[in-house]
């Protein structure tokens, strides 16, 4: 393959995930046609099926790339920016129509038939290592388990953001998940950690 038409192909992979994310998060993945689909990505059913096998492979696409063009740290730091990293999460779900998505699919998989526990995972991942940072750094009490707490914590997460969903279409889930945390950090966090690290649900705390 030629480096144009390799590069013809991502352009259009690209699109057919965006496109597919537009339409899931329109649809959910029982509503979401691949005529649709085809339609907003501009591209012909034989270029869908270069790329994915059906729609059960596309939605698995848009669950493990859900991540894709957020501004994550490149670096764990501990508590502070762990917290920083979940709002500025819960900010992304109101506006970042891939990662929204993706996460509507994460949780919505007996739908579709799509079993992936993969991107699960990947964020407990993440935020074990913040919460080992915070360990190097005297921040957490001692009998925390780092991988334990970063599950309870993408679990917290995605129920909260469910019942913000649920509740208000996510126009509170900043608030809500600066709620979560006024109620879990001293429970994991050292009480000279709780009381400098700032739970700020405003616009403009990134990680």
């Amino acid at each position: 393959m030629t480096r144009q038409r390799q590069e013809r192909a991502v352009r259009t992979r690209e699109a057919l995930v965006q496109a597919a994310a537009e339409t899931f998060d329109e649809s959910g993945f029982s509503g979401a046609g691949i005529n649709r689909i085809l339609e907003r990505a501009g591209v012909t059913p034989g270029a869908l099926y270069f790329h994915f096998r059906s729609k059960e492979d596309l939605a698995r696409a848009v669950i493990l790339e859900q991540a894709a063009g957020l501004r994550l740290p490149e670096q764990p730091s501990g508590v502070q920016q762990l917290v920083n990293l979940t709002l500025y999460l819960a900010r992304e779900m109101q506006h970042n129509v891939r990662f929204r998505a993706g996460v509507r699919l994460a949780v919505d998989q007996t739908e579709g038939g799509v079993q992936d526990f993969t991107v699960y995972e990947w964020w407990a991942e993440k935020f074990r290592l913040e919460l080992l940072a915070a360990r190097a750094g005297g921040e957490l009490l001692e009998d925390v388990d780092e991988a334990e707490c970063a599950r309870v914590l993408v679990a917290a997460y995605t129920g909260t953001q469910l019942m913000s969903q649920l509740s208000t279409g996510r126009a509170d889930l900043p608030q809500q998940i600066a709620a979560m945390w006024r109620y879990l950090l001293p429970g994991i966090a050292e009480p000279g950690t709780v009381s400098r690290v700032t739970v700020d649900a405003a616009p403009g705390v990134d990680a």
